[in-house]
């Protein structure tokens, strides 16, 4: 564990945003101390690192935090687009520096205004926002999440984290046993209920993020126990593919 001063001084963020981070939602300490001082785990830290991708890419705060709550989303796929974002953003401004140059050698204006056109890197990035967020689930998920304070929203979030913990309690036994499907069904259900329509396909989708590493697999694990989050992941597969 860190603590915010610790976070800080990693990171180059100020205490001050930390602390605004934590008043909005978008990272939430990990704990507090019993004397009400914030501390971050690694995952608070892999969560912090995409924010800060998405705010060199210029994302308001509040388009992170709705692209981070979406229950689909892909951290690996972000990070492929974000790459991507940051080759084209460096791409134009090395076009800007080649320009001012230019200018300062000639002494003149230069009527090329080409280095200032980022139609490109606007459009990648619109494709980038409709894939992490302009899908009828998410609009879904926003729909049901609406008027709902942080409290409402982290309750949510701590209902599915235990029916992962109650995942745990199987972990040692046979993912295609039938109190294993029964909790891959419950989890399904709450889904649907709480964030959006979760087909099998989807299910199927959120059964491999769950498994493959991240801050997914780190939350189930510690809802859980070690081993949880792919043994979920294994037991969703058998559920979707029967």
């Amino acid at each position: 564990m860190m603590t915010v001063h610790a976070v800080s001084k990693l990171t180059g963020v100020s205490i001050r945003a930390l602390q605004y981070y934590d008043e909005i939602g978008l990272l939430p300490p990990t704990q507090y101390t019993e004397a009400g001082y914030r501390l971050y785990d690694d995952a608070a830290l892999e969560r912090l690192q995409q924010i800060l991708l998405f705010r060199e890419l210029e994302f308001p705060l509040k388009e992170i935090k709705r692209i981070l709550e979406n229950p689909a989303f892909d951290r690996s796929k972000a990070l492929e687009q974000q790459i991507e974002l940051l080759t084209l953003k460096r791409e134009h401004i090395d076009n800007l520096i080649r320009m001012a140059r230019n200018v300062k050698l000639t002494g003149g204006i230069s009527m090329n205004f080409e280095a200032f056109d980022k139609t490109k890197l606007e459009e990648y990035a619109a494709l980038a926002r409709e894939s992490w967020g302009a899908t009828p689930e998410y609009r879904e998920f926003e729909q049901k999440n609406a008027g709902k304070t942080l409290a409402e929203q982290k309750q949510t979030g701590d209902g599915l984290m235990a029916l992962f913990a109650e995942f745990g309690a199987l972990k040692d036994g046979d993912p295609a046993a039938p109190e294993a499907q029964t909790q891959a069904r419950r989890v399904r259900d709450y889904i649907t209920e709480h964030y959006y329509s979760c087909t099998n396909k989807i299910f199927a989708q959120l059964g491999k993020l769950y498994g493959s590493g991240g801050e997914f697999t780190e939350n189930i694990d510690k809802a859980g126990g070690p081993g949880t989050a792919v043994f979920a992941a294994e037991a969703i597969r058998i559920f979707c593919e029967a």
